[in-house]
């Protein structure tokens, strides 16, 4: 009986951390996409394991690893207004011309 929980334990941090690791992608809906297929394929394995191969319990599986993967994967997707810069021309002590970066940053013209 411990063995069957060992096992639906360790492949549940399985396809968590599957999902995590794998939704890398460049953009959030990328990362969304990946999330949401990694954690329904991982919530698939999970349900299977967890209902000794019921067809109901494969499904549920896959649709919460799905939800859950999707969620990890947007993670930190947050919409943002564009950082509307200009550079402006500053001068040191010593005459030299600067213009300071959107991150604070100082750069020296050459």
């Amino acid at each position: 009986m411990q063995n069957r929980y060992a096992k639906i334990f360790t492949l549940a941090v399985f396809a968590l951390g599957a999902t995590t690791v794998a939704a890398e992608a460049a953009n959030c809906q990328g990362r969304r996409d990946t999330g949401t297929a990694v954690g329904a394929v991982g919530g698939g394995i999970v349900g299977n394991a967890a209902s000794r191969g019921s067809v109901g319990g494969t499904i549920a599986g896959a649709v919460l690893g799905g939800v859950a993967g999707n969620i990890v994967g947007g993670s930190g997707c947050a919409q943002r207004e564009p950082i509307r810069h200009t550079e402006h021309r500053h001068y040191d002590s010593h005459g030299a011309a600067f213009y300071y970066d959107r991150n604070g940053r100082r750069h020296y013209y050459r």
